[in-house]
């Protein structure tokens, strides 16, 4: 399983709720969470086979700018 983190401005449970669908249909994730109470809104991303573009683009097809900080 491999771990993926994310700076976003995914900042509040209404853009949690808005990108949920978007996330949960990329192959590959088990498990993500959006840590709202950090300032850099950073989304941890956890499973196999995904691919950091696949991520990126679900963000930013809900609506959100998404910028990764470790891979």
């Amino acid at each position: 399983m491999s771990t993926l983190q994310f700076k976003t401005n995914i900042n509040c449970n209404n853009c949690v709720r808005t990108v949920t669908g978007f996330l949960n249909e990329v192959k590959g994730i088990e498990k993500w969470e959006v840590d709202i109470n950090n300032p850099d809104k950073i989304l941890t991303v956890e499973g196999k086979d995904m691919t950091l573009e696949a991520v990126i683009d679900a963000v930013e097809e809900a609506g959100f700018d998404i910028q990764v900080i470790n891979v």
